[in-house]
């Protein structure tokens, strides 16, 4: 899978703070370990640290499919991912004290010193194989195991670095998470397939993210929060606005980058946010790419050899234009089922090859992907319309005095289901329903003004910083 992991070439391959690794380095330390890995499944210890990069080097250089385990996991769920995909080992840090759920698994803690010595390790892996198990987030039920193929990983690899062109020549910067698919597959596969260097802050910060800017880094990679955090400090930071205004690319995803935040670091920095669509089971599907015009609040085209296309409520493809329709996907991008859930695995395909996103979308004529949220929690019918709670959280968070904000629907005698907001005010005034819903209904239409406010001192969010709408109860 990474050609130039086994290359004996001195290039710069990672970095987290002083601790480097030469892809001769890493491929000396991750053979070292590739040796000594069972056949079955190994679980790794997914802390933000060279020790994790080391471990999934090495399983793919062994052939050996990946467990990423969340270190921030509850110990039900972490019992739940070890009992499903029955891994023969865990890998982790040396020294690391580990939760009582993990208590059963033989542990190898990795040495993630450099090793310029031990030869490369190279072994014929079939395409088909899977790489790695990565389990979604559960909210309909027990996380389920996504099986990613090495297939799906250089098909979505590759056409990211046709869409953004990217090269050897890029250094990434990011402090994502590395036991999902944005930090891990984007983040730490990407670089080293592409023979880049991956420089990992960390944990993310605005000033973590200047200094690496300034140094080396070409493409930033983050997730709304992260930018939402950029953006409220740039104005007041020159030095972290040139940084951005330096870099070559800078890339959100795993949700939607709100427009009020397009807008402020666009006009700090000159630069704009390009956004990308993915999710565990598809990899990347669609992105805007290089050469096109700014388009805020679009998730771009399809990527080179993903189908997409949008269903009405019967299933039946709906036309190109602003109907509101799920998002479908096909191609070598796609997982390849769920371990040991048939019955998941054919619900969510299509007879004909298509996976059920739940995503709800609209396509205009240019092609680009609109996301209006989930099927299940983002998508309200309201008084015979269709309403995507995304574009009323754009218009609440250019209100001055909201900070944050979630729109849900709940049910309604007469409407079937009304729009509810949820704001975390900035501190100045907390803006009322009356003002908000006015605001809405003249940006947007009547039928999409909330009818219900509620005041929170924080949202709830995931690890990758998405809304958890389902913890929004009245």
């Amino acid at each position: 899978m990474f050609p130039l992991v086994t290359a004996p070439v001195d290039r710069p391959a990672l970095r987290f703070g002083d601790h480097r690794l030469t892809y001769r380095e890493l491929a000396g330390s991750a053979s070292r370990l590739a040796a000594d890995l069972p056949e079955g499944r190994v679980a790794v210890w997914a802390t933000p640290s060279p020790h994790t990069c080391v471990a999934v080097t090495a399983a793919v250089l062994a052939g050996v499919p990946i467990v990423p385990l969340n270190p921030r996991s509850g110990e039900r769920e972490l019992r739940h991912v070890v009992d499903d995909s029955r891994p023969e080992l865990l890998l982790a840090p040396p020294g690391t004290a580990l939760p009582e759920a993990l208590a059963g698994l033989p542990v190898r803690e990795v040495d993630a010193s450099p090793d310029p010595t031990t030869p490369p390790l190279v072994r014929e892996v079939d395409s088909e194989s899977i790489a790695l198990v990565v389990y979604t987030s559960g909210t309909t039920g027990p996380p389920k195991g996504a099986l990613i193929s090495r297939r799906a990983i250089l098909a979505g690899l590759d056409a990211l670095a046709h869409a953004w062109e990217w090269t050897e020549r890029d250094v990434l910067v990011h402090g994502l998470p590395l036991f999902h698919v944005h930090g891990l597959v984007l983040g730490v596969f990407g670089p080293l397939y592409l023979g880049g260097c991956l420089h990992h802050l960390g944990r993310f910060e605005p000033e973590a993210v200047r200094r690496g800017l300034e140094g080396e880094g070409t493409l930033l990679f983050g997730v709304p929060t992260m930018y939402h955090r950029l953006a409220g400090a740039v104005d007041a930071d020159p030095a972290l606005a040139r940084a951005l205004a330096g870099a070559r690319l800078l890339v959100s995803g795993s949700a939607a980058l709100p427009l009020p935040d397009h807008e402020r670091l666009t006009a700090a920095t000159g630069h704009r946010v390009v956004e990308r669509y993915g999710m565990t089971e598809t990899l990347m599907n669609t992105s805007v790419r290089l050469d096109h015009p700014p388009c805020p609040g679009a998730v771009g085209t399809p990527l080179d050899g993903v189908d997409l296309r949008l269903v009405g409520d019967d299933g039946s493809p709906l036309p190109e234009g602003e109907e509101v329709g799920e998002v479908q996907v096909r191609g070598a991008n796609l997982f390849s089922g769920y371990l040991n859930r048939p019955e998941a695995t054919a619900e969510a395909m299509t007879e004909d090859g298509w996976f059920r996103t739940g995503d709800m979308a609209t396509i205009d004529a240019e092609g680009l992907v609109r996301l209006v949220g989930r099927k299940s929690t983002d998508l309200i019918k309201s008084g015979g319309y269709k309403i995507g709670a995304g574009e009323i959280e754009n218009v609440l968070l250019a209100h001055p005095g909201v900070a944050e904000a979630a729109v849900t629907g709940e049910p309604d005698p007469d409407l079937g289901e009304r729009v509810v907001a949820w704001i975390v005010p900035t501190g100045t005034r907390t803006p009322a329903l009356e003002e908000l819903a006015d605001m809405v209904a003249a940006q947007l239409a009547p039928h999409k003004r909330p009818r219900r406010l509620h005041v929170l001192d924080a949202l709830p969010r995931n690890d990758m910083g998405k809304i958890l709408k389902r913890a929004l109860v009245p």
